[in-house]
């Protein structure tokens, strides 16, 4: 960089601190650091409204606004009429997937799940031409008697028969450690599934769910894959399995959410963590830094499509016991937790 862009560099970041417009004016003409997010989120917004505008339909859509109606059907005090602006829009939604998904589609748990809702919302609102219009829709073309089950997917009273306290909990977040030494065994693929039974219940933003979890349980897979991040150098060799963790921003109509898939997926993995030491195995988190050389090597791996994000990657198996792991020392909760 000659002298003069450097000064001119560090004039634009002085007046920067104090200015949304120079700090535009820094990126686009000083770093293209943000270049690949900004094309995801742009690309990811574009898929979410081609896929509307085709009558296609949302899954994401389907789900967030079911979520939405779950919120208001348990809300204290239950209100008469609500969800009028986006009740037709949701019944649309669902109808455009029941014709474009197959049968097998059509029965899975999202669909079940939007059904009951939906059917609960029209048997507990009062009449409103909006709601009645909805309603006719959904009954004449929605509703599928032939997905009955005995069980309702709908607001519920929590109950607990939880038989952790919290002294075992706190065990095993002690006990959980990032572990970079492994046996040379493989995982049984019923034990990961369990976990992922575990990180699926994880909270999501309106139960979106904006994430895939990419495993590779075979030896050589894993450590090629382990081997592109850059923090893995020197122990990747050893990896039975990883998982890439990745985030879809095809979810989202708004730029504002970008966030929401880094969220969404650190909440699941580290269930899916603390899962696997339940099942005598170990993990190791692997920070995912927007590096455009790793990038583009795990965009081809996984034949991501421009808006899917690498959140992390998790590398899990059996530990060797004569491995050693860091100490780490955490920090107290006086440098942590501050009570307002």
């Amino acid at each position: 960089m000659s002298g003069l862009k450097k000064k001119l560099r560090d004039f634009i970041l002085q007046l920067g601190q104090n200015s949304k417009f120079f700090c535009v004016v820094y990126y686009t003409f000083f770093s293209n650091s943000f270049n690949r997010e900004f094309r995801a989120v742009l690309l990811g917004r574009k898929s979410y409204f081609d896929n509307l505008e085709q009558n296609a339909g949302s899954e994401f859509l389907l789900r967030r606004n079911t979520h939405r109606l779950e919120k208001g059907l348990l809300m204290r005090p239950l209100k008469d009429v609500f969800a009028l602006d986006y009740i037709e829009e949701t019944v649309k939604n669902y109808l455009d997937l029941k014709s474009n998904y197959s049968v097998n589609n059509r029965e899975s748990a999202t669909f079940l799940w939007s059904r009951d809702v939906l059917q609960q919302y029209f048997q507990t609102v009062a009449s409103h031409p909006v709601i009645e219009n909805a309603k006719k829709e959904f009954y004449e073309n929605g509703k599928d008697e032939t997905c009955e089950d005995n069980v309702k997917k709908i607001p519920y009273k929590r109950f607990s028969n939880s038989k952790v306290n919290f002294d075992d909990f706190y065990e095993l977040c002690i006990q959980r450690r990032s572990v970079r030494w492994f046996l040379d065994k493989q995982v049984p693929r019923d034990l990961i599934v369990k976990a992922l039974n575990a990180a699926k219940y994880s909270p999501s933003a309106c139960n979106r769910q904006p994430f895939t979890f990419r495993i590779f349980d075979e030896k050589e897979s894993a450590r090629r894959v382990g081997a592109i991040p850059g923090g893995t150098r020197g122990f990747s060799e050893n990896f039975p399995a990883i998982a890439v963790v990745v985030g879809d921003l095809s979810a989202y109509p708004f730029e504002r959410d970008r966030h929401v898939i880094y969220i969404d997926g650190a909440l699941a993995s580290m269930s899916f963590m603390f899962a696997l030491e339940t099942l005598g195995l170990s993990s190791c988190p692997i920070n995912w830094p927007d590096v455009e050389p790793t990038e583009q090597k795990m965009d081809i791996e996984l034949e991501l499509k421009p808006y899917e994000r690498p959140v992390m990657l998790i590398a899990f198996g059996y530990p060797d016991p004569d491995g050693l792991v860091a100490f780490s020392e955490k920090k107290s909760i006086d440098e942590i937790a501050f009570f307002q």
